[in-house]
């Protein structure tokens, strides 16, 4: 019987901490799918802001910053 209630125990202390892993990948999970949705949004931006700079070069007749160094350089 002294076998028995140790095995018991050992399911027991088992099942424990196969539920704290449980719960513990579920927060993991929720902050990978919070992480990549905040990457695709970045990358949007991203691509909004570079298409916005490329429309303003075209606008500006493709100036770059280079073209407006001071007339001594």
């Amino acid at each position: 019987m002294h076998i028995s209630k140790m095995n018991d125990e050992r399911i027991i202390n088992l099942e424990i901490r196969f539920s704290h892993q449980d719960d513990f990948l579920e927060q993991l999970n929720k902050i990978v799918t919070s992480q990549q949705k905040s990457i695709e949004r970045l990358e949007k931006e991203m691509i909004d802001l570079k298409r916005s700079v490329n429309s303003q070069n075209g606008v500006d007749g493709g100036r770059t910053l280079l073209d407006d160094r001071p007339p001594h350089y």
